[in-house]
């Protein structure tokens, strides 16, 4: 089985390595790690887990409209289920569904009130 390290990175630390097995989500991993998390609705309907990818572990990222490298999270994450709470633009952005994302690589989160707040309210709320 393939696993990966995921590294969760909050603005006031601490900064938390983890790993997890590509059939597993962060937030199990996370919790089987003891690593705090918050979600709700397990489903990618909310966006109570999300969290914003940071970095790649193999580098792969693409320009965004100002010309700074952007990484996808198309590239790092297969989802369960589609993140219904995250619009294409969010998503472009790196904004990940933790609940539902299950990774393909190596990579850096930023979780936290922050990464919450600059997505918003849920659609669906």
């Amino acid at each position: 089985m393939t696993s990966h390290d995921i590294t969760l990175e909050r603005l006031d630390g601490p900064n938390r390595t983890i790993e997890v097995a590509d059939d597993e989500t962060v937030l199990e991993a996370a919790q089987r790690a003891g690593v705090r998390l918050p979600y709700d609705c397990r489903k990618g309907t909310c966006i109570t887990c999300v969290g914003r990818l940071l970095a790649l572990e193999d580098g792969v990222s693409e320009s965004d409209a100002s010309g700074a490298e952007q990484p996808r999270d198309t590239d790092a994450f297969t989802y369960r289920r589609p993140p219904a709470a995250l619009t294409d633009r969010e998503r472009t952005d790196g904004y990940v569904l933790l609940c539902i994302a299950s990774p393909r690589t190596d990579c850096r989160i930023e979780v936290g009130p922050r990464v919450r707040a600059e997505v918003g309210d849920s659609p669906w709320s």
